[in-house]
């Protein structure tokens, strides 16, 4: 597994959001919990939508809004999410999972 850097999404799907045609999200760690705050964990860790809302937001490049991420194809929603898992995840579990 990668070290915890900025992982960077081609969608399957691009978002239009107006002129502008989204075609790769960067998804960046984290800096601190803070990011995370409103959401729980567990919900992160189960792809919970409504909480990836809430940090999607927070830790893309583009800047995603909520109703963006809420117009995401579904396989790219579970993309962009296995890259914030990823970020929750320890070193030592990172290390120690099997890249797909």
């Amino acid at each position: 597994m990668t070290e915890n850097n900025p992982h960077t999404v081609e969608l399957d799907k691009p978002l239009q959001r107006g002129e502008q045609t989204i075609t790769h999200i960067t998804v960046t760690p984290p800096p601190d919990s803070g990011a995370l705050r409103g959401v729980r964990l567990s919900e992160l860790m189960q792809l919970n939508v409504e909480a990836l809302a809430i940090v999607l937001p927070r830790i893309t490049t583009p800047t995603l809004t909520q109703h963006d991420v809420y117009r995401l194809a579904p396989a790219d929603l579970v993309e962009l999410s296995s890259k914030v898992v990823d970020f929750l995840l320890p070193k030592s579990a990172r290390e120690n999972t099997p890249t797909v």
